[in-house]
């Protein structure tokens, strides 16, 4: 196996277990893409586009969950759309508000990145994933009330924040796990629809990387190898690492990767 086609391979196995972990999968993917020698603008394109096959996976497995929320739109009504079919009208609304984030975050962070050096790239990476893990930290400890299915406020909120993580060392995961439980939902809730949310948000960011250049460089062999193996191993752990976030505090994982790459990217530029 040639070198370019193992990195593709190790790309989407890292996507497909990162993904499903609050400590950024982008960031931490476009940091391994880096080390082996890809541009910063390139490894964050490459990045967000695996996320396809992490889409695929998500599908896959909140299929029933996804047929059931699908099934309430002919029945959905402006006047009822946080109470008889919550969830889907929390997915539509984030979804749109995450869109319009995302696009002009990328936007800026396309010119922003490609006039960083590969130290000061690596150093931006670990101080977003030490602000995520921060944001983990304290959401652990504090709710504003209890609240039993999302609302307006939880859309938009949510669906912004997932918008902004498209920077690379900003966890989509621990983000708006994060806002949902500061707004009184439960971990199991909280992840089920920071998940659910992910497909339409991943879809969306991997397309519109492809479109914008992604996959310069990269061999439609590839992409495929990098997308196939990010979607089965992705399907494979979901169920597992989704069991393991709820036990570990990942906040901690997150500042402790965020700080070696702080301090890494702080030594090549100086």
């Amino acid at each position: 196996m040639d070198r370019e086609l193992l990195i593709a391979l190790l790309a989407g196995f890292v996507q497909g277990i990162f993904e499903w972990l609050p400590i950024s999968s982008e960031g931490n993917l476009a940091l391994a893409l880096s080390a082996v020698g890809s541009d910063p603008t390139q490894a964050v394109q490459f990045a967000l586009f695996l996320h396809v096959g992490t889409a695929v996976s998500a599908t896959v497995y909140y299929r029933d969950e996804l047929a059931v929320t699908l099934s309430e739109l002919p029945s959905w009504r402006p006047s009822s759309a946080f109470s008889e079919t919550a969830t889907l009208s929390f997915l539509a609304i984030a979804t749109l508000a995450s869109g319009i984030v995302g696009i002009s975050t990328y936007l800026l962070l396309k010119d922003a990145i490609t006039a960083l050096t590969g130290g000061a790239f690596v150093a931006l990476v670990g101080v977003l994933l030490i602000a995520t893990g921060i944001l983990q930290r304290a959401a652990g400890g504090f709710t504003l009330d209890t609240r039993d299915s999302p609302d307006l406020v939880d859309a938009v909120l949510v669906g912004g924040l997932q918008g902004l993580a498209i920077l690379p060392g900003v966890s989509r995961s621990g983000v708006t796990a994060s806002a949902l439980l500061f707004r009184g939902h439960d971990g199991p809730d909280s992840f089920r629809l920071s998940f659910l949310l992910s497909i339409p948000a991943a879809l969306g960011g991997g397309l519109l990387a492809a479109l914008d250049g992604g996959l310069a460089g990269v061999t439609a062999t590839e992409a495929a190898v990098a997308l196939g193996t990010a979607a089965v191993v992705g399907y494979l752990s979901i169920d597992a690492l989704m069991r393991v976030v709820r036990r570990v505090s990942f906040w901690a994982v997150c500042v402790g990767l965020g700080a070696l790459a702080l301090v890494g990217g702080l030594v090549v530029t100086l």
